[in-house]
């Protein structure tokens, strides 16, 4: 990502984004996407930044934020990617950067700058096939602007499992110590629990945390359901981010990591990351040809550099 703009606009919104270092998949898994939404939670706040749109793809992120100085944002920014990034490795067995420095950041200057923005962030996920309406994927945390669990049953903690009760304690005490969650604690909770109490667990600790302002979004349409019109109607466009895409579809990820956790091989996706090279191009021959996944899209879920790649 280059500097190409670096003004940063008070009160007004920024759109700020980054990708990989060499396009490698970065979310496999809930954990991982919990781990980052709720270390921006906790972080925003502390620097002074409103999240008004966030966009959480397999291989980078989007935010369109409200701040006080370019200086707040990039302290916020660099502590956010900087402590997610030092997680992750422990968890992945790996070393070094992940992220592009420095991040990308162009500001929206006038109302229809901000809703061309706001419907650019959105449907990310929707360009790449992943859901057919922005609100249908999760990590644009768009349908929590009006539902606690859009995507599972309400919870009734009187008749919660107990390991329910002990994951949902778990997260209130770590809410309440002002954290974000961790690896261990997400995946020992969610190894724990029954397929519906997980998405039960994950629309709860989304609801708990989130700190997006959805107030402010709505403001620039007049309700949550024009909004949602005006998205779905205009992708958006960015002229002032130069934004390149690996692969014509996203959904080609998870298809993979159904197919390599079906093998019974993995207990932890993550593993795949750490295996030497002879192992990943074996495990590269085998995806090969299985899905839509272009040869590319197969090396940078695993991590695999290759020599058309920007060093």
């Amino acid at each position: 990502m280059g500097r190409h703009n670096r003004i940063c606009l008070k009160g007004t919104i920024n759109h700020c984004y980054n990708k990989t270092i060499d396009g490698f998949l970065i979310f496999y898994s809930v954990s991982d996407y919990l781990v980052f939404f709720t270390l921006l939670c906790v972080l925003a706040p502390r620097f002074n930044v409103v999240i008004v749109a966030v966009a959480l793809m397999p291989d980078h992120f989007h935010l369109s934020v409200i701040v006080e100085s370019w200086s707040g944002l990039w302290r916020f920014l660099q502590q956010l990617q900087s402590m997610f990034v030092k997680e992750h490795n422990v968890t992945c067995y790996r070393k070094g950067s992940l992220f592009h420095s420095p991040f990308g950041s162009a500001p929206k200057m006038t109302d229809k700058q901000v809703r061309t923005n706001l419907a650019y962030v959105a449907n990310n996920p929707v360009e790449m096939h992943l859901v057919q309406n922005a609100e249908e994927y999760r990590w644009t945390f768009l349908a929590y602007a009006v539902s606690d669990n859009p995507f599972s049953k309400p919870i009734s903690r009187s008749r919660a499992s107990q390991k329910m009760k002990i994951a949902l304690a778990i997260v209130d005490s770590t809410y309440a110590s002002a954290k974000h969650l961790r690896y261990p604690i997400l995946q020992k909770q969610f190894a724990s629990l029954t397929k519906e109490e997980g998405l039960q667990l994950i629309d709860y600790i989304i609801t708990k945390y989130s700190v997006i302002d959805y107030s402010a979004a709505i403001s620039y349409y007049g309700s949550y359901e024009k909004m949602l019109m005006a998205i779905h109607s205009n992708t958006g466009s960015e002229y002032d981010i130069k934004e390149t895409f690996i692969g014509k579809r996203d959904d080609v990820y998870a298809k993979m990591t159904t197919m390599l956790m079906s093998t019974c091989r993995f207990r932890d996706i993550h593993e795949i990351i750490s295996l030497n090279a002879d192992e990943k191009i074996k495990i590269f021959n085998y995806l090969n040809g299985k899905t839509e996944a272009t040869p590319r899209q197969i090396a940078k879920y695993l991590h695999i550099r290759m020599p058309s790649d920007s060093k």
